[in-house]
């Protein structure tokens, strides 16, 4: 316990970059008790509304929840959701550069319809990756110029074209240079190749696509060795729902560790906390795997919660309690 309050109390101090997909997610939350009369669909009874932070903006918060000083680099528009996500921003004191809200650009927004605590459909607007392309945002270059003012840095790829090869392998390689930990959550699909970083953390069908798997042949040992044959990271960690984490360093599984959840209500946004705190501890100069358990309690609350959420410091220190 005394550990935990500890590593929590460095975080604390630190300051994080996250670059990647900006969204606004947002709730709906409502009942269904008939049929329409105009297409066999379930008509749903709005009860109220909510919008919180997505993707790489949660990512962020995540941070910011625990006290962590947070900039994100990202893209979104001058349109209402963009000044929604404005709002949420400034509300919860995350940094960004003006240049991010960019003209003739649509913010990523998606709405999700929940009825008893279940997911109905969820409606999503996003306009060309090629739109959201960091290369666009004049203030990226002078970031670089600044970048040793960060103890980490977060790549949050949702594939929606923010980060590109070029933004990455500049990133990494000036990150690099100053001692600064980075971290990605990748999207096979997008085809960037984050080589040589610090930290992975894909989940299970992400780590399957990386290597050209199946899901009936996961071998965690055969997958980890391809992933750091390929992309060389310093540390890997594969999240596997309600199995945990898988934790591996050069090409060799160093623990597996269970998942602390207690009840799962939505797994949207665990690998966001997840990649959240791994980043903030090893920024935080702990083992991996001081990391992975810190990353494994934080998101065991998370999935225990109804939508996109956080977790603060004194729920992370009661789940500890209890899991000791």
């Amino acid at each position: 316990m005394e550990i935990l309050k500890n590593l929590l109390e460095r975080i604390v101090k630190l300051k994080i970059l996250v670059i990647g997909d900006l969204m606004l997610d947002r709730y709906i939350f409502g009942d269904v008790s008939r049929i329409s009369p105009e297409a066999p669909v379930p008509v749903v009874e709005v009860e109220r509304e909510k919008e919180t932070l997505g993707a790489a903006a949660n990512v962020a918060l995540n941070l910011r929840s625990v006290g962590v000083e947070v900039e994100v680099l990202g893209t979104f528009g001058f349109d209402i959701p963009g000044e929604h996500l404005k709002d949420l921003l400034f509300a919860h004191a995350i940094k960004f550069n003006s240049n991010c809200q960019q003209k003739d650009v649509r913010t990523i927004l998606k709405t999700r319809i929940i009825v008893r605590n279940q997911q109905l459909c969820r409606l999503d607007i996003e306009d060309l990756p090629e739109r959201y392309a960091l290369e666009q945002n004049i203030y990226f270059e002078e970031l670089l110029t600044k970048i040793d003012r960060y103890d980490g840095i977060i790549f949050s790829n949702y594939a929606k074209g923010t980060i590109t090869q070029r933004i990455a392998d500049q990133v990494i390689a000036v990150a690099q240079r100053h001692g600064i930990i980075t971290a990605a959550d990748p999207k096979p699909k997008s085809g960037i190749q984050f080589t040589e970083i610090d930290l992975l953390k894909p989940n299970r069908s992400e780590a399957l696509e990386m290597v050209g798997a199946k899901d009936l042949h996961f071998n965690g040992s055969e997958i980890c060795r391809s992933i750091f044959a390929k992309h060389r990271p310093k540390h890997l960690v594969i999240t596997l729902g309600h199995e945990g984490m898988l934790i591996a360093k050069d090409g060799k599984i160093v623990e597996q560790i269970g998942s602390n959840a207690r009840e799962i209500f939505d797994v949207s946004g665990a690998g966001d906390t997840a990649i959240a705190f791994l980043t903030a501890a090893l920024a935080a100069r702990e083992s991996i795997v001081t990391a992975a358990k810190l990353a494994n309690l934080a998101s065991g609350i998370v999935v225990g919660k109804v939508g996109t959420a956080t977790v603060i410091a004194e729920e992370i220190l009661q789940a500890g309690l209890l899991s000791a």
